[in-house]
């Protein structure tokens, strides 16, 4: 027997110019301003959101710091696991094959880059044409099957600007 599962999609907050301070992408941290504005986003979405029982995350810094602020922000308090699956260029199928290993939450957030994420939702809800993300911002979309194919549902989709309003 199926049952319903949640996942929220969400792009890894304002980082540093990539350049000569940050030869190594992957280390490029957020800016103060990019963590404040999450730290608001991340209480809209509280308001907006089934509670997040896990929350898994690509790798590289900024992605980490985001689901970090996410993680600490929830009032569920859910964990925080890097997923090397969710790094940059990952394909959406091989993602949803990895989720397959985190059966047990019902609720799920995955941290990630654009384009990978537009990609994944896309793929998630059936879509030929990826969702564009700003940076905070975070789609909602469920799902009967886990692994996730490709039969999910999009059921809303915030820029971080519309999640920092909520109330």
């Amino acid at each position: 027997m199926s049952r319903r599962r949640t996942l929220y999609l969400v792009r890894h907050a304002i980082a540093e110019e990539r350049g000569p301070r940050w030869p190594d992408d992957r280390l490029r941290p957020l800016t103060a301003d990019g963590a404040a504005r999450m730290r608001r986003v991340v209480r809209g979405l509280d308001r907006l959101a089934d509670p997040i029982e896990l929350i898994l995350t690509s790798p590289l810094t900024r992605a980490v710091q985001t689901a970090e602020i996410l993680g600490r922000g929830l009032a569920a308090r859910p964990g925080v696991i890097r997923a090397e699956a969710l790094a940059p260029g990952t394909p959406p199928a091989r993602v949803a094959r990895a989720l397959a290993a985190y059966a047990k939450p019902t609720a799920v957030a995955l941290v990630g880059h654009e384009p990978d994420l537009g990609e994944l939702a896309a793929w998630l809800i059936g879509a030929a044409t990826p969702l564009a993300f700003r940076k905070g911002g975070v789609c909602r979309i469920e799902t009967a099957d886990w692994p996730p194919d490709r039969n999910g549902r999009l059921i809303w989709f915030a820029t971080p600007k519309m999640l920092r309003r909520v109330k």
